[in-house]
């Protein structure tokens, strides 16, 4: 048996889809586990499987902790995370468990990206996947069944599984990264100190809903900074440096030694600059970095 984890604030209807995504497996869930970062629990549909909600309402962002909540209070003796505002692919639960099996191992599942208004009609997987996009920051699946993926940095936490006993055993997610930004990274290269394969794999697949976001995340940089100091007093070098770099080429920040300052807060030319626009199914850090070395004036957009 395999448990879906997942975590969430707000965006109510995006939870909602992942959870009629999960109605549609054809091996179902155990169970689904929400760690939920707001006052009050989701009102979701009927399932045939339990669902819990662990409540831990916090002003910050404990993205680390409520993964974490989640996973502890899971079930099975395998786990998947699939973050909010992802739809499974009816096969997505049955894939995990075949790719996982009982190894000891970090899985990562195929994700696309649906432009803006692609679920205004409902759950219509022929239509998704006529219109999904893949990343075009991120790598696509591989040839076989599973690839191995030698580059910790490149995993990403919203579409993985991985065994609960070994989770749990990493000590989850660091909950000193508070906010967003870092907790990803730091946890991949916490597998794989711990000799821990990272896959790539075919299948496995969740399609990522449209939703307004900044790359690099502008409305974020406060966090960001403290998030990838706290990386680096962890493991002795800077993590984001992409991001690091496109805000100092923004003017919010400054190095200072072997640290960053804040110059100023993000204003509107910032978020014109990194805002995702609504005919995009993506944000891109890539894109909006190129244009800052080339000099290309901040209005224009991401």
């Amino acid at each position: 048996m395999l448990s879906v984890c997942t975590l969430g604030r707000g965006r109510a209807d995006h939870l909602v889809n992942l959870v009629h995504g999960l109605n549609c497996q054809a091996t179902p869930p155990a169970e689904l586990v929400i760690g939920v970062m707001q006052d009050t629990p989701y009102t979701l549909p009927a399932t045939a499987f339990p669902v819990r909600q662990i409540v831990m309402a916090s002003e910050s962002l404990p993205l680390a902790a409520a993964r974490n909540a989640a996973a502890r209070a899971a079930t099975s003796d395998r786990i998947a995370f699939l973050d909010i505002d992802c739809i499974p692919d009816p096969d997505f639960v049955g894939d995990h468990a075949a790719r996982l099996g009982d190894q000891d191992a970090l899985v990562m599942g195929e994700m696309l990206y649906l432009p803006a208004g692609a679920t205004q009609d409902g759950i219509d997987y022929a239509r998704f996947d006529r219109i999904a996009e893949l990343h075009s920051e991120r790598a696509g699946p591989p040839e076989g069944l599973l690839g191995p993926c030698g580059d910790y940095r490149c995993f990403w936490s919203l579409n993985f599984s991985m065994r609960r006993d070994r989770f749990l055993a990493l000590g989850g997610f660091d909950e000193s990264f508070v906010g967003y930004g870092g907790e990803d990274t730091d946890f991949g290269r916490s597998v794989a100190t711990a000799g821990v394969p990272i896959f790539w794999a075919r299948g496995a697949r969740a399609y990522h809903q449209y939703h307004p976001h900044h790359m690099p995340p502008v409305h974020h940089v406060e966090s960001v900074v403290a998030n990838a100091r706290r990386f680096r007093d962890k493991w002795g070098e800077w993590t984001m440096q992409h991001w690091l770099r496109a805000f100092v080429l923004m003017g919010l920040i400054a190095r200072r030694g072997d640290d960053y300052v804040m110059l100023r807060e993000p204003d509107e030319r910032d978020f014109a600059l990194t805002r995702q626009q609504a005919d995009r199914p993506y944000a891109s850090s890539a894109r909006v970095l190129s244009m800052l070395e080339a000099g290309t004036p901040a209005t224009a957009s991401a």
